[in-house]
């Protein structure tokens, strides 16, 4: 018989160079970060249609663009139908915030886009962004101007790049943090952002670096992360991590075992990136992420050509980051600084906020503390910087624009991805079902007594990564109409595991606050004491779940 023919994976280190796919190809043409040039002198004068598909639908994410779903376009037509066909003359914009961190004056900034441009639509994501709805091509160098004005860019906040990075929102401030990350987190994103090295990767590339003790990046899921430890000589540095993601095939990061202080987390960042550049998978865009390479390699291997091929010498054994204190990871709440004063994290409606109410949040960060807001990875708001005599009154003024300080578990513990509303992608709606859903859950279980994590996503990608959720909500067509697939028992930290998938369990989305409500009364009633729900939902029995 003749032998197999190996199909090469389009490894660029393997000499694979010739493009396999269409969008390998639009890159090798043109570098995504050119089309910038085409925005400021045709596209923003020429209007929509002028607009070349291969610039629309691929090198604009380069620069944060995505076109949004054409309103009417119901979920069951969702990859039934071409780009052109299901796509709005408008764009979503995604501005890129490096650790969450934002003056007064940038949230203005932010704020006042969202307003004048984005009818007053404002997003904050789970990787510390902000997204805009409604923006038109027209306004795309207007907005740029007044973003870059202060510091902020959509700059790689989408396509095959190094995304935004990750950091603790109270790093230098949090008391019991193990290594203030900031000024690594600084120094990567020089070398990150805007590096022709970095604007060809097989796939998106996340980051995230913090010292935080709740470690509340999410380390386990992102493609490199770096966590904070104290080194072997009781130096504080970093453990790395690589090769988590979500999506349609989820995957835990490994760790490498290696100590990286402080000042080569840029340079090691580089080499891991530069490895995923030249190795990674090219071929298919469905195993194209870095997790795929790392699950082939292993660790070990994976660790050596680190030090062998990309950063000549070997980096020192390192310790495994201590495990998080149990509870939540979102910073929610009234916390005490190391100074002595104290921040106060606000839950905003699944992230979904107006440029009215994040202009509000500017003015009261300035007036009841430095002026200093952070985004969360869980969709939320932190004002820094406030004095003890001024914490009720934030906390009250927070309250009476819909942002709560002591939100009820559900609303604290609820997240959505962008939906139906505006995704292509998405087969269902979910911020406004979101919203609708924790406010049925506070009115039949007052009081809920324990944290949870309900995470609501509009398709398969897991933007609002329901698979390490307590409840996890996948967006699916049931009965002819919008339903979720469900997906319980998700979590990080300590016990990280993906959430069980009971065969055939989906409801509708009428029949949504039913079920949950259920399952929530069968885990009060069937728990052990202490015992969170994931930890229960993981061994009780199916018909507890059903």
């Amino acid at each position: 018989m003749p032998s197999r023919t190996h199909r090469g994976q389009g490894q660029w280190a393997l000499g694979h160079l010739e493009p396999l796919n269409a969008a390998e190809r639009f890159k090798k043409d043109d570098d995504g970060l050119n089309v910038r040039q085409r925005i400021l002198t045709r596209y923003a004068h020429h209007g929509f249609d002028s607009i070349d598909p291969l610039d629309l639908r691929g090198r604009f994410r380069w620069w944060g663009l995505y076109t949004q779903r054409r309103p009417g376009i119901g979920g069951g037509k969702t990859g039934a139908l071409e780009d052109a066909e299901i796509e709005d003359a408008f764009f979503m914009m995604r501005v890129r915030i490096p650790g969450g961190q934002l003056s007064a004056e940038q949230l203005r900034t932010v704020a006042g886009v969202a307003k004048e441009y984005g009818r007053d639509l404002a997003d904050i994501t789970d990787r510390q962004n902000v997204q805009f709805h409604w923006i038109r091509i027209e306004d795309v160098p207007e907005i740029w101007d007044r973003l870059e004005g202060v510091g902020l860019s959509s700059l790689q906040a989408c396509g095959d790049v190094p995304r935004n990075i990750l950091g603790c929102p109270v790093a230098g401030i949090c008391a019991d943090e193990i290594i203030d990350a900031s000024a690594a987190l600084r120094a990567t994103e020089v070398v990150a952002a805007g590096n022709p090295e970095f604007t060809n990767l097989p796939r998106k590339y996340k980051t995230a670096i913090s010292g935080c003790a709740a470690q509340c990046t999410a380390h386990e899921i992102n493609d490199i992360s770096f966590v904070g430890v104290t080194g072997p000589d009781g130096t504080p540095g970093f453990d790395l991590w690589v090769g988590g993601g979500l999506s349609t095939n989820p995957m835990l990061a490994r760790r490498l075992g290696v100590f990286v202080s402080p000042d080569r987390v840029p340079e090691v960042w580089s080499g891991v990136t530069r490895i995923f550049r030249d190795h990674g998978y090219r071929r298919l865009r469905s195993r194209a992420r870095l997790k795929f390479l790392v699950a082939d390699w292993g660790a070990e291997r994976f660790r050596e050509v680190l030090e062998r091929d990309y950063l000549g010498g070997a980096l020192p054994d390192g310790p495994e980051p201590p495990a998080a204190p149990p509870g939540a990871r979102d910073h929610v709440g009234v916390h005490r600084q190391r100074n002595g004063l104290f921040y106060l994290g606000a839950a905003p409606n699944v992230g979904r906020t107006s440029g009215t109410q994040l202009w509000q949040v500017a003015d009261l960060a300035e007036a009841c503390g430095s002026g200093t807001i952070r985004t969360t990875t869980t969709q939320k708001l932190l004002i820094l910087d406030v004095p003890a005599d001024r914490v009720a009154d934030l906390t009250e003024e927070l309250a009476g624009r819909d942002l709560q300080v002591n939100p009820s578990a559900f609303r604290r513990g609820t997240m959505a991805c962008t939906g139906i509303e505006f995704c292509k992608l998405a087969i269902v709606e979910t911020k406004h079902r979101a919203v609708d859903l924790y406010a049925e859950l506070d009115r039949r279980l007052p009081g809920f007594d324990t944290p949870i994590s309900i995470n609501i996503n509009g398709c398969p990608n897991s933007c609002a990564r329901f698979q390490v959720a307590d409840i996890g909500l996948k967006g699916s067509i049931v009965d002819g109409g919008e339903g979720f697939q469900i997906h319980l028992g998700g979590s990080l930290g300590a016990d990280p595991a993906f959430g069980r998938k009971l065969r055939g369990l989906k409801v509708t989305a009428d029949g949504l606050a039913d079920y949950v409500e259920r399952v929530l009364r069968n885990y009060l009633t069937d728990r052990t004491e202490g015992e969170q729900f994931a930890t229960w939902a993981r061994r009780a029995d199916d018909g507890l779940l059903q």
